[in-house]
């Protein structure tokens, strides 16, 4: 599979694990903020490959190329934002506690701190959320040898394993997705393979 325009590049990589950066990557972007059109026309360039994840990626593509931009704010808004609370919370200490700006929260700024990871002052939303993760997992793979293997495992088991994949079977069949239905299953999909991959001998 290979993503362009919000790809990264390093060179030093395997295939395999560009790949896995750009994914997270791309996943982090969507979640961030709806899709600029820009980015929808770069899902619709997609290369899906025919791996076992190429159905997912097609259903993407598709939802990408029925996408119109301000029915998409209007989703972001409705699924992430809302009136109060969203149809979904994407934190981690959420998902695992039932309560934001919990214990789950403090593990991971001790761990993005030993790992040389600085919050940037304009951000607006905590460590936890599902976007911050998905792209902090991005630099993680992007930063080896540096970042060896198994503190790549270690950060994947401890901070997104016990709840990601939730999140994203949560997202696919929210009321209020269309195209964010795509992204829920493809991340759920990934999610796994990440799982399955990370458990690997290294």
């Amino acid at each position: 599979m290979t993503v362009p325009a919000t790809a990264v590049s390093v060179l030093t990589l395997s295939d395999e694990d560009r790949a896995r950066s750009q994914v997270y990557r791309l996943m982090g972007a969507l979640l961030v903020r709806p899709p600029s059109a820009e980015l929808l026309d770069a899902l619709q360039a997609l290369d899906a490959g025919d791996g076992h994840m190429k159905a997912a990626w097609a259903l993407l593509q598709q939802a990408a190329a029925q996408a119109v931009l301000t029915d998409l704010a209007d989703e972001y808004q409705d699924i992430f934002i809302g009136i109060g609370r969203g149809e979904l919370l994407p934190y981690g200490s959420w998902y695992l506690t039932g309560f934001l700006m919990e214990k789950p929260l403090a593990e991971l700024r001790t761990d993005l701190a030993r790992l040389g990871f600085e919050r940037q002052e304009a951000t607006r939303e905590p460590e936890d959320h599902a976007a911050a993760l998905c792209e902090t997992m991005s630099l993680l793979i992007a930063s080896s040898p540096e970042i060896s293997f198994a503190e790549q495992r270690d950060f994947f088991r401890k901070h997104l394993a016990p709840w990601m994949g939730r999140f994203f079977a949560d997202m696919s069949v929210a009321k209020s997705a269309r195209f964010y239905r795509a992204v829920g299953l493809l991340g759920e999909q990934f999610v796994e393979v990440e799982r399955n991959y990370l458990e690997m001998p290294a």
